[in-house]
């Protein structure tokens, strides 16, 4: 399994109208040769049948497809958890937008058999200066703990984040939404209570209202914690 045929790969499998559509999603981004995720999927798990080790260390980041499939290899290949979190660790540097960041969260099903253990990796990330370092810690929180074990601790580290990044914020907002969705008494004194910055505050209140899982009566009394 060589870059150049991998490539090739991709390259058949692109679809024009499919890249023009999905670069307006992910802007700045100039790199996408148009494969739909599931595709990307499909090949990957094709492929880590195969040495993909080879291809995760070789490839470069010449294409935004390239960059998802080393990160779907991480989650779909057989490997110990030691090296799975290597991996990880690894391939980090080689996010650079939001599409590739929460993808490779959603592959990473792993997580939910060795929390723990993972929870003590995505410390270091929470307080990281790095924007998808950031990022990829909140949408990890999002899939994998919303628990109420978990939830004092990953909303301290969300008060104390120092980035002001758009990707980092809409994460942080999107993430305190799905925890109001499972705890949903623990999440509103967080609201009540946190010292996110007013953009992201209300930003979360916005995600929560637009739930169908959220009555009326709890939406209208989110909306008076808005900050103006």
């Amino acid at each position: 399994m060589d870059v150049e045929s991998v490539r090739n790969m991709l390259i058949e499998l692109a679809d024009e109208d499919y890249r023009a559509f999905h670069g307006k999603l992910v802007p700045g981004t100039e790199n996408i040769l148009g494969v739909r995720v599931p595709e990307l999927r499909k090949l990957a798990k094709k492929l880590v049948k195969e040495n993909w080790r080879e291809y995760f260390e070789a490839a470069p980041d010449m294409y935004y497809e390239e960059d998802m499939l080393r990160g779907f290899m991480v989650g779909y290949g057989k490997m110990d958890l030691e090296e799975r979190l290597e991996r990880i660790r690894e391939f980090l540097p080689s996010i650079h937008n939001w599409a590739v960041c929460d993808c490779f969260c959603s592959t990473l099903k792993f997580t939910e058999k060795h929390r723990e253990t993972v929870w003590e990796f995505l410390k270091p990330c929470f307080t990281s200066d790095k924007t998808y370092d950031l990022r990829f810690a909140s949408v990890m929180a999002l899939d994998y703990y919303t628990l109420p074990e978990y939830a004092h601790d990953v909303f301290h580290y969300f008060d104390y984040m120092e980035n002001s990044d758009y990707y980092v914020q809409m994460a942080v907002a999107w993430a305190v939404s799905v925890f109001y969705v499972h705890l949903p008494e623990m999440t509103e004194d967080y609201i009540r209570e946190n010292r996110l910055d007013d953009f992201t505050h209300n930003k979360a209140i916005q995600k929560i209202c637009e739930s169908y899982r959220v009555d009326k009566e709890t939406k209208a009394r989110l909306r008076s914690l808005k900050r103006k």
